[in-house]
């Protein structure tokens, strides 16, 4: 590898819980990836969704996720084995530096409030497929639920800060999380 080839990730695992397995996404997740991000209050709890979405970003995402040169490791929340939807919301890991990385979420508006994203978060956390020894996150601040998915998953609160809201088209205050591992 030189300075300036994407490293090659592994495979992702498929990691199962109580309600829904972790897998990597797949093109056919593109229609309801589209369906639920297209609600603006999920894309406003995002840094990198964009509201409206412009033609062709769903599948662009997908394709980058399913990328070998990829950077960011997503999985889609799939309840089909115990009759859920096939996509819940995805769930992410990108690779910093050292062994660290960064965990993002999201789930369909229809499935806030249902425990989804703290069994996602919390499995994900178990399997630590990156191998990490520190875990970040973030949490607007105007979203204490994700805030709380975070901290029942074993994340301490680092401190404030902001980051940029694609679909707000601005900054917004952050609650910064660590989670060592091991």
């Amino acid at each position: 590898m030189n300075d300036f080839t994407e490293p090659v990730l592994d495979s992702q695992p498929v990691i199962e819980t109580e309600r829904f397995l972790l897998r990597p996404l797949r093109k056919s997740d593109a229609g309801m990836i589209a369906h639920y991000t297209e609600d603006k209050r999920v894309a406003e709890g995002t840094r990198s969704i964009p509201h409206p979405l412009p033609p062709g970003a769903t599948e662009s995402y997908v394709a980058r996720a399913m990328a070998q040169n990829r950077v960011e490791d997503v999985w889609a929340i799939d309840g089909s084995a115990n009759n859920l939807a096939e996509l819940l919301g995805v769930v992410s890991l990108t690779r910093l530096e050292d062994d660290r990385s960064e965990l993002g979420f999201w789930v369909g508006a229809g499935f806030w409030n249902t425990g989804f994203a703290t069994e996602a978060v919390a499995a994900l956390v178990a399997a630590n497929p990156h191998h990490a020894r520190t875990l970040f996150a973030e949490a607007f601040q105007d979203s204490p639920g994700s805030a709380r998915v975070l901290t029942n998953c074993g994340f301490s609160y680092l401190g404030d800060a902001e980051s940029w809201s694609v679909a707000r088209n601005a900054r917004v205050p952050t609650w910064t999380y660590l989670r060592k591992m091991g």
